[in-house]
């Protein structure tokens, strides 16, 4: 068979057939389980519009990848015309202006004391990028980070989470690493008094343990403890900035100055892989320390000049509309409103948040009409309850998820451009779906169908 005929037998396919046989099979029967699996075929700012003509709101935003919205026209138009003027993509033999323009940009935005970046792929890269500058910078080889943060699925990245889930299988992760609880100071001052620690790596909000806010003074605290012991104070904002959190750096609501950020998913506008780590000087010059370490850490699409003018190009619209601002706006408007619509029901625990990064979390029913289902689902698996809350939300056209790392917590993380209609839209939908949970048992035999669908599959 030629390459033109096989071609047009696997368009004439199913497409999810073929995903299924050669990309990841699991996935496609998780989306058919809970009757998530939908082709979207246009998104546009909040909304996603599907093949059998639903419309959909984006509370995920790609897990906050969408700050700009979906294919921001301002963003889609700097990389066709980089496409239209034939330059140097992937040459990896010259100087990058537009990388240039990029990290000075994003150098003045961040302040403090952020001169340099390194461009990378992803969160997960930039994550790797910080050990290794960490440790050549501290000569140390010891890196503490917060339990229950998120930095990415990468055996380096995967070092600094407490979570057994994502961990397991894989076998050892990179010696050296320890967890400390997220707020507490003197466990923290303890591991740093042993000056072994090349950098303390932590989330100013800890978005998949269920957007845990700190209180005002922690990271502060953090900081003074960082540098009285010559220990790196990293943030990992690739959830949290990019004005997600009602500021360009969520670290601005908090008044610190970290030595090294990474930023990734917003930078981009959602339409090209980038990410960047944001450091001193200092930390730079000890590992590009000489002509021979120039390119002693490099990646083959750092620096490419398509996700380099995405990048300005997301920075122009999140400057030029005011995404940031419009985000601490929105968000204290929705989590008064939440509040307002949901505080009576008795599964509604805490909502939280800053800007649009927020959540909703639950907590077990004390009725014993809603404990018995409850406990039951819980039993079969502990994503069970909040998985049937995504289902149905999905089916009245809310496309949402819990934590990753708490089953208890729905996100609320729309793209910065929502509108006030489409947050009342999500708050109707949702009271709806909250009101089912505790008055109708459909809610619960919900569940056990997922439940059965589950075990039928495995």
């Amino acid at each position: 068979m030629s390459e033109k005929e096989a071609a047009a037998r696997i368009q004439e396919s199913n497409r999810d057939e073929c995903y299924e046989k050669h990309v990841n099979p699991q996935w496609v029967r998780l989306l058919d389980v809970l009757q998530m699996n939908v082709e979207y075929v246009r998104c546009q700012g909040a909304e996603l519009f599907t093949s059998d003509d639903r419309r959909l709101l984006d509370f995920i935003s790609g897990y906050c990848v969408h700050n700009a919205g979906h294919n921001h026209p301002r963003i889609i138009a700097a990389l066709k015309d980089e496409l239209d003027r034939c330059g140097p993509e992937m040459l990896q033999s010259h100087v990058s202006a537009e990388a240039g323009e990029l990290a000075a940009r994003l150098c003045a935005l961040a302040g403090g004391k952020l001169t340099r970046a390194f461009f990378a792929n992803s969160g997960s890269e930039g994550i790797e990028t910080v050990i290794k500058f960490a440790r050549a910078h501290t000569k140390r080889d010891g890196l503490l980070y917060a339990e229950g943060g998120f930095h990415g699925l990468t055996c380096g990245a995967l070092s600094l989470m407490s979570s057994p889930f994502w961990k397991a299988g894989f076998g050892p992760m990179l010696p050296g690493t320890e967890p400390v609880r997220f707020g507490d100071l003197d466990s923290l001052a303890k591991r740093l008094k042993t000056e072994r620690y090349a950098a303390f790596i932590v989330e100013p909000i800890q978005a998949e343990t269920g957007v845990i806010v700190p209180d005002t003074g922690y990271l502060r605290a953090v900081q003074d403890l960082c540098n009285r012991t010559g220990t790196l104070f990293v943030l990992d904002e690739v959830q949290t900035g990019l004005g997600r959190a009602g500021r360009f750096l969520a670290a601005h609501h908090f008044g610190v100055q970290p030595d090294m950020v990474v930023l990734a998913k917003a930078l981009s506008g959602g339409l090209v892989p980038i990410g960047a780590v944001l450091m001193t000087g200092e930390i730079s010059d000890s590992v590009y320390s000489s002509l021979q370490r120039a390119v002693i850490h490099t990646s083959t699409y750092s620096e490419n000049g398509l996700a380099m003018r995405a990048g300005l190009a997301t920075l122009d619209v999140l400057e030029e509309e005011d995404l940031a601002a419009r985000a601490a706006a929105l968000g204290a408007m929705l989590r008064a409103r939440l509040q307002e619509e949901l505080a009576n029901y008795e599964m509604v625990g805490e909502i939280r948040g800053l800007g649009l990064l927020n959540a909703l979390a639950f907590k077990p029913p004390r009725s014993l009409k809603l404990r018995i289902p409850f406990e039951a689902f819980t039993r079969i698996h502990a994503a069970m309850f909040g998985q049937t809350v995504v289902m149905r939300l999905f089916r009245a056209g809310i496309l949402s998820q819990i934590c990753g790392n708490n089953f208890m917590v729905l996100k609320i993380a729309p793209p910065l451009v929502v509108t006030e209609a489409q947050l009342e839209e999500y708050i109707a939908t949702l009271r709806e779906v909250v009101h089912l949970m505790h008055s109708s048992g459909s809610f619960w035999t919900e569940a056990l169908g997922i439940a059965r669908r589950v075990i039928k599959i495995v």
